[in-house]
């Protein structure tokens, strides 16, 4: 720790949004350096992104025009990047570095927190339990989200994965716990058509919420922070407030694209397809700020979305978020081409740890049977579309008429449901086809 900030006016490169400084000492990767330029009227903030002896490259926050290097200034802060977080941020938006985008006055901060959240013990880990409704039968009815859990959604180029967000953060939790939740939701390298289409959707939210949205314009270490700012304003309110705290980040891809492009920069040995070999540890840094914690009230659950790229499930973006996550939720061409909404493929999918959210046997039995039968229908499409419908026996084409029920009555949804709606559907379909 320094007694007081370090200044420099050894600038020594600055190209785009990177600025390099020679002769500086004792700096850490992380830190902040506020930039001074007085001669072209420019003051930013930029971050440590590497330290090879002397030599520091920062990572520019801002883009500012004009900046000189014979007369720009840089003064080491000693500090790490904070949050600053308040009752009020609810159901406001924020940018990428947490500039107020609703025509609204900056809050008051109560406090900051740090970026990089806290550390849970793993001894302290409460074991996830009681269920997240989210208003979709195929979360709540057969791969129930629980309290502290992390569940991604794997989406295809394509598919309407931001309107499947738009619909959880307008329809999670229900009405019965309204003052006790809150959806943060963080969304990563968006165009100008996508923020309209979020801001114009999650406004008139009956759920409390807070957004940051970062665009695909800003600065490629301000999509790095985002989700950074939005698990830390989670835990906030969930450990500090007492709220069950739900995280939606999206998309994922996004910011792995951002890792791989500054990895790049900095010059380090590529891994798969060209990311850093850190990115398994990077984004096990945002995927285990989940959890619940012994003692203490409050939850902080967590959705990420990811597009898969090339519609490649072994993409090193979705195979790593599988390896640290508990389940996945992945959606199919198939499923959008037949007009189903949301697009899921029901067999793909998978919350291993839905049986705690599930308190009732009867919610059990209804999902264990449209599982089940489900599997077996879509078995015999394949002997079907070889001997046709007339060379089945009637059990066979119960189930194909089942397997076809599931994703025309159950799975595809334009409207919010409530768990008892959920299983009563469920319920009905299985004794329509003799299977209950």
């Amino acid at each position: 720790m320094r007694l007081s900030n370090h200044v420099y006016r050894t600038v020594d490169e600055i190209s785009g949004q990177l600025i390099f400084v020679e002769g500086v000492n004792r700096a850490k990767i992380g830190e902040l350096v506020k930039i001074i330029d007085k001669t072209g009227n420019v003051e930013t903030d930029a971050e440590v992104l590497q330290v090879e002896g002397d030599r520091v490259m920062l990572q520019l926050v801002d883009l500012p025009l004009g900046m000189q290097k014979k007369s720009a200034t840089a003064i080491f802060t000693d500090k790490i990047s904070k949050v600053p977080v308040s009752g009020k941020m609810i159901n406001r938006f924020f940018s990428g570095s947490m500039q107020p985008l609703d025509d609204m006055p900056m809050f008051v901060r109560e406090k900051d927190i740090p970026v990089t959240g806290y550390v849970i013990n793993p001894v302290a880990r409460k074991s996830p339990e009681d269920m997240v409704k989210t208003g979709f039968s195929f979360i709540d009815g057969l791969n129930t989200l629980v309290m502290g859990q992390k569940l991604p959604i794997f989406s295809l180029s394509g598919l309407p994965s931001a309107r499947v967000v738009v619909d959880i953060i307008n329809n999670a939790f229900g009405e019965e716990s309204e003052s006790d939740s809150l959806i943060v939701f963080a969304a990563l390298g968006l165009s100008y058509y996508e923020s309209e289409y979020y801001m114009n959707n999650i406004k008139d939210s009956a759920t409390d919420n807070i957004c940051f949205l970062n665009m695909a314009d800003d600065p490629l270490i301000e999509r790095l922070l985002t989700p950074r700012y939005a698990l830390s304003t989670a835990e906030y309110f969930a450990y500090e407030k007492k709220k069950n705290v739900l995280v939606i980040i999206a998309d994922i891809t996004n910011y792995c694209e951002a890792l791989r492009e500054i990895s790049a920069l900095r010059e380090e040995l590529p891994g798969r397809r060209g990311y850093p070999g850190y990115m398994y540890s990077d984004l096990a840094s945002i995927y285990e700020r989940a959890g619940r914690v012994k003692g203490m009230e409050g939850s902080v659950t967590l959705l990420p979305v990811l597009t898969v790229p090339e519609d490649d499930i072994t993409h090193p973006i979705a195979d790593l978020t599988g390896y640290i996550t508990e389940g996945q939720i992945v959606f199919s061409r198939d499923m959008q081409q037949a007009g189903i909404y949301p697009p899921v493929d029901i067999l793909k999918s998978l919350s291993r740890l839905m049986q705690k959210g599930m308190k009732s046997d009867e919610h059990k039995k209804i999902t264990k049977g449209i599982f089940s039968n489900y599997a077996k229908g879509c078995k015999l499409r394949q002997m079907e579309s070889i001997v046709g419908r007339e060379g089945m026996s009637k059990e066979d084409i119960n189930l194909l008429n089942f397997a076809d029920t599931v994703e025309n009555q159950f799975l595809h949804q334009e409207e919010k449901r409530s768990l008892e709606e959920t299983l009563g559907i469920g319920d009905k379909i299985l004794k329509e086809a003799g299977l209950r």
